[in-house]
């Protein structure tokens, strides 16, 4: 339950400007922190509003999208001037809404903002909250796996890929995955038991790469990045393979997209490419969790977080997805729970 100084206190509170919309590759002049003193906390008693206390904050590739001034079908762009947000877990410390009652723990889209000095951390929830959902939601659902099918997953050490590697392991798939360091490769073989994974960056030829470690072809593709590897993915579908479209990192920092090519292919293969957001499987989460913890009681499904502490240090976390610093699942930690 919540401390009831902290529900009547007087604070600072810290947050994560979006200063303007960004042309080419974001940096961290991009955003500052700022500081709004003498914040009284309290909810007024003729609302049904309720007070949060950001405990983690989640740092995605589709952040970049919302830093120009291109709307989306599923997120406005920011607006300069106003916090950033995006998806985390906060506590609530006071509320006058029905629905929610002190201390309950809450995710969804928050601001980056705080009001405390961040402590030690705790394991956050990415392999329950949106990532896992988004890898469920995909691969389940969009890709409808078979048991002994080939499966290839693109940025398969990120949030979302090395869940997928694992669900399609558990269903009895041939699994590759390819990521940006050696180490992510060892990582995506030897922790979260790929059958194989290359470093993209080391092969000259993607088409001959995939026809290396796909000699009979793919059956199900999760795209995370498009450009140069869609292309080379697309010549090496088999018949009837599916391609669920999660993300396309590649393209998020160009100010013209690259085109995609081989496309006849689709159509002589009769490939089903499709795209999807996690907010479509909200509805599924119930189900998800009856899915998911169950293996993570048993040790089945395995995750890696980076972990950055203090809302200071976001910025420099999130634009570090776009040169890959992260291992896993970017988190930044602002309070316990």
């Amino acid at each position: 339950m919540a401390d009831g100084s902290e529900k009547n206190a007087v604070v600072s509170n810290r947050k994560v400007i979006f200063k303007d919309y960004v042309f080419g590759f974001p940096k961290e002049s991009d955003m500052v922190v700022t500081v709004d003193k003498n914040l009284k906390l309290k909810v007024a008693s003729d609302s049904k509003d309720i007070l949060v206390k950001n405990l983690y904050l989640s740092c995605d590739p589709y952040m970049r999208l919302l830093m120009t001034n291109r709307s989306s079908e599923i997120f406005g762009p920011y607006t300069p001037g106003t916090p950033i947000t995006g998806f985390g877990v906060s506590k609530v410390i006071d509320s006058r809404n029905p629905e929610f009652k002190e201390g309950d723990l809450v995710w969804g889209i928050t601001g980056w903002e705080c009001w405390e000095e961040t402590e030690q951390p705790k394991q956050s929830e990415s392999t329950t909250g949106m990532p896992g959902l988004t890898a469920y939601g995909g691969f389940y659902e969009v890709c409808a796996p078979k048991k002994g099918e080939y499966v290839f997953v693109s940025a398969a050490s990120g949030a979302v890929g090395q869940l997928v590697g694992q669900f399609a392991k558990l269903m009895g798939c041939y699994v590759v995955g390819s990521a940006g360091t050696q180490d992510k490769v060892e990582l995506l073989k030897n922790k979260f038991g790929f059958d194989d994974a290359f470093n993209y960056k080391e092969e000259p030829d993607l088409n001959a790469a995939l026809k290396r470690y796909f000699p009979e072809g793919i059956d199900i593709y999760f795209e995370n990045v498009e450009g140069k590897m869609l292309d080379a993915v697309i010549l090496n579908m088999r018949v009837h393979g599916r391609i669920a479209v999660c993300g396309m990192i590649s393209q998020y920092n160009r100010d013209q997209p690259e085109g995609v090519h081989n496309l006849m292919s689709i159509v002589y293969k009769r490939v089903r490419i499709e795209g999807f957001a996690v907010f479509d499987y909200y509805p599924q989460y119930s189900k998800f969790l009856d899915f998911i913890l169950p293996y993570i009681r048993e040790g089945k499904v395995k995750y890696v977080e980076d972990i950055v502490e203090g809302l200071e240090n976001g910025p420099a976390a999130l634009i570090g997805l776009f040169s890959g610093c992260n291992v896993g699942k970017q988190v930044i930690v602002i309070a316990p729970q």
